[in-house]
């Protein structure tokens, strides 16, 4: 009997090797073009920063600008009508490898980890003659999801390259690396994109498409000079999520109950796993934001604070008189280590939900 063939579901964002374009990261552009000229061109790089923010675009950017011998246009620009630039968008490019978290067929979903069995893939890859160019270029989108066995097998061909081998690795979470992987590295760190810059970005997304002004704005503000983010949110509804979440946060110490409940029911649902996620990381996300607030009232600076609506700041500024700034970090690390162990140990979402509320009301309590 045939295999059942699983589709691995489409995204609705553009995928990083089919981007044309890279926003905001000139001079990271230029630090891996300049290596490049010298002709001692580092063999391994890892790109870091927060997710989102076009680490991975830049890998396939570089990799589609040494596959082309370096005669893309200015900088590394390419037109997307460029065979090199069509293989690579369509994964098809035989001199190009990437390494990501495969998909469990049996699952239905991309597995937790990147295993020791994808790295493998490139024992037989490294060791062929490149078929359309003079390189071949190695992309680890997410390096910090490589298992130790991952990272180990890893780890040997970059202590031994073989000739004309580049290898790009990506991570948001570098520390999680292996300090061996990183130290066979150069590594380039990718600061958080100017709102500005992110206000265009999604202005031109077709995810975007008919968003006001006020929640473009107030979206800008959630992502953080991430575009991959603010993209998630809204396809996530997260607007419609903060506002809510908002809205129970203004009633501590002591929140509407019957809200939390049906708040509460509504992450439980079997098809808002997404939808729990990015609730618990706005949730700390604002908290996070407090603290900040705080920490400059404190040193006698002046406060970011945004209001993202009505009486985002005034709720702030009222919560931060409640406690000192080392209890608020305290109840922020409480938060993030009980939403760190839902999936962990599949805690039931609600509960998991109302007990951070439960955190919060203490803590508001002055």
């Amino acid at each position: 009997m045939a295999k059942k063939r699983v589709e691995i579901p489409e995204s609705p964002f553009p995928l990083p090797r089919e981007v044309p374009v890279l926003v905001g990261h000139s001079g990271a552009e230029e630090t891996m073009l300049a290596s490049w000229n010298s002709g001692r061109m580092a063999h391994a790089w890892l790109i870091t920063g927060p997710r989102g923010i076009g680490k991975t675009t830049l890998a396939f950017r570089f990799a589609r600008y040494v596959l082309a011998g370096g005669s893309s246009g200015p900088g590394m620009e390419m037109p997307a009508e460029d065979p090199v630039f069509r293989r690579v968008a369509m994964a098809s490019h035989a001199d190009l490898l990437t390494l990501e978290r495969a998909f469990d067929e049996k699952k239905g979903q991309r597995r937790s980890e990147i295993v020791v069995d994808d790295v493998r893939a490139m024992n037989h890859f490294v060791v062929l003659t490149p078929a359309e160019s003079n390189w071949r270029v190695i992309v680890v989108d997410g390096a910090e999801e490589m298992n130790r066995n991952a990272a180990n097998a890893l780890l040997k061909h970059l202590e031994e390259p073989p000739p004309n081998t580049l290898f790009l690795l990506t991570s948001h979470a570098p520390a999680r690396l292996l300090p061996t992987v990183v130290s066979r590295c150069r590594q380039l760190a990718l600061r958080p994109l100017a709102n500005a810059e992110v206000s265009g970005i999604l202005r031109g997304s077709s995810v975007c498409g008919g968003i006001s002004d006020d929640d473009l704005g107030m979206l800008v503000t959630l992502a953080e000079g991430s575009p991959g983010r603010g993209m998630a949110l809204v396809e996530q509804g997260g607007i419609e999520l903060y506002q809510t979440l908002l809205s129970l946060l203004s009633g501590l110490p002591d929140p509407d109950v019957e809200a939390l409940h049906t708040f509460g029911d509504r992450l439980a649902k079997k098809d808002a796993v997404d939808a729990f996620r990015t609730v618990t990381e706005l949730l700390l996300w604002w908290l996070a934001r407090i603290i900040r607030t705080q920490a400059q009232q404190t040193g006698g600076g002046s406060s970011d604070a945004v209001e993202l609506m009505p009486g985002g700041v005034d709720l702030g500024s009222r919560l931060v008189a409640s406690r000192s700034l080392d209890q608020w970090v305290e109840v922020w690390e409480n938060v993030r280590r009980l939403f760190a162990s839902t999936e962990a140990i599949n805690l039931e979402r609600k509960q998991v939900f109302l007990s951070a509320f439960t955190m919060l009301a203490r803590a508001a309590r002055a």
